[in-house]
């Protein structure tokens, strides 16, 4: 018997010894076995303390990890014109696609369960679009009015009031003022733009959104198995898991949002109808598209209510239309977002806010809209990752349908053979 094919004696530890001497044998029979391999054998470096290797070790593992993370965000940078349209089509799929299991359970054909769901979706949407529009164009010269004749009393009571500044100084200072206003918003401007700084991107857009949205209202479930086939199979059980815990999560918080936007929207316009305010459609229809970017879109969006009583009714209404906002915000903040935001999609609201100021330096609008489901997504997926569920569930190799939705070329139909 060779050295090689040797066992290995257990070592016996000799009095005074340590833990080192227990392993130096085992050490050695190691060594000598990667020796005779022809593996390279590389001494210890003793001078390096083990903390400071490890450190190492976990460094360039990160930087990696971060150079990866870089050339994906990169991608999707210069791919925006695709993956912002997708993204909206997934988030519109996770709202559209409880309703067309609806009815499909109450024996719809589901062909027509999808065109119901996206002509009521087109119907919804451009009907709340057509009002707001018609409002503004009806009151647009008013509104144009008041707004010149506001600001004439603002620079009257600059320079006559208390503080008695110049028209110099006035003029100035809204100069800085937008001058600021416009560095500042260059990023939400250019997140907004980002989805098509064209009539024919946004429309492009458009298109790819529909017909993103029907796709995977139809074949969704085959799209996501192609997916994971594309995975390791060891890996497809944990992939396929964590993907529907996913998409539970995203459905959750699309009904929930659709809640909350229109508690907002109901709150805000209201108030500014109780008092007496113009475009009440307007102010209603863009506080529940703001509300869709949690924390700050119903504020930025009751902003315009303020300044619209304002500019109409005077700086009493304005205060009042203030603390409409603030109150609306305040059930929001204590009430709907931690009872039903919160257990619907498990994100704590530090990171809601952290999630959408990072998604808005990054990506603008678009970044503040898909920060939150995707932290809450990202959040749920690796938890059932981490928590090894999916270790005792049995790996099924995902088999495609005869004819997918996305084929082209029809598989040729296998028959049985002709019976003798």
């Amino acid at each position: 018997m060779s050295d090689i094919d040797r066992p290995v004696p257990s070592p016996t530890t000799a009095p005074g010894a340590g833990p080192d001497a227990n392993r130096a044998p085992a050490r050695a029979w190691f060594q000598r076995r990667r020796r005779d391999l022809g593996e390279p054998i590389e001494p210890a470096d003793e001078t390096v303390p083990r903390g400071m290797r490890i450190a190492g070790a976990w460094s360039w593992r990160l930087l990696l990890i971060g150079a990866v993370l870089a050339v994906v965000i990169f991608l999707i940078i210069q791919l925006k014109l695709i993956v912002i349209p997708v993204l909206i089509a997934v988030l519109l799929a996770g709202l559209l696609v409880p309703f067309k299991d609806f009815l499909v359970r109450h024996r719809w054909p589901k062909w027509l369960a999808i065109v119901v769901v996206l002509i009521t979706l087109i119907v919804v949407v451009g009907g709340l679009l057509y009002l707001a529009i018609w409002q503004v164009t009806r009151q647009s010269g008013e509104l144009q009015k008041q707004s010149v004749a506001s600001f004439n009393d603002l620079q009257a009571w600059l320079t006559s009031g208390p503080l008695g500044l110049s028209p110099d100084q006035i003029s100035n200072a809204f100069a800085s003022i937008g001058k600021s206003i416009q560095q500042d918003s260059q990023v939400f401007l250019s997140g907004a733009l980002s989805v098509g700084s064209t009539l024919g991107h946004v429309f492009a857009g458009a298109l790819l959104v529909l017909f993103s949205t029907i796709f995977i209202l139809i074949d969704g479930k085959s799209i996501w198995g192609w997916i994971v086939r594309v995975f390791p199979k060891r890996s497809r059980a944990a992939i396929d898991g964590a993907g529907k815990a996913g998409w539970v999560t995203l459905k959750n918080f699309a009904k929930v949002q659709v809640l909350v936007a229109s508690i907002d929207a109901l709150g805000i316009g209201l108030g500014a109808f109780f008092l007496g305010l113009p475009l009440v459609i307007p102010i209603s229809v863009l506080v529940f598209l703001g509300s869709f970017i949690p924390v700050v879109g119903a504020v930025v969006t009751g902003a315009l209510a303020i300044f619209i009583a304002l500019v109409f009714k005077g700086w009493v209404f304005a205060l009042i239309m203030l603390g409409v906002v603030l109150l609306v915000q305040q059930i929001e903040g204590h009430i709907l977002q931690p009872l039903i935001m919160g257990s619907a999609v498990k994100v704590h609201p530090l990171a809601v806010v952290l999630a959408v100021a990072a998604g808005s330096l990054l990506a603008g609008i678009p970044g503040a809209l898909f920060a939150v489901p995707f932290v809450a997504v990202l959040n749920v997926m690796v938890h059932y990752i981490a928590s090894g569920v999916w270790r005792n569930t049995p790996t099924s190799d995902y088999t495609p349908p005869e004819r997918a939705i996305w084929e082209t070329v029809p598989r040729p139909v296998r028959r049985p053979p002709a019976r003798q």
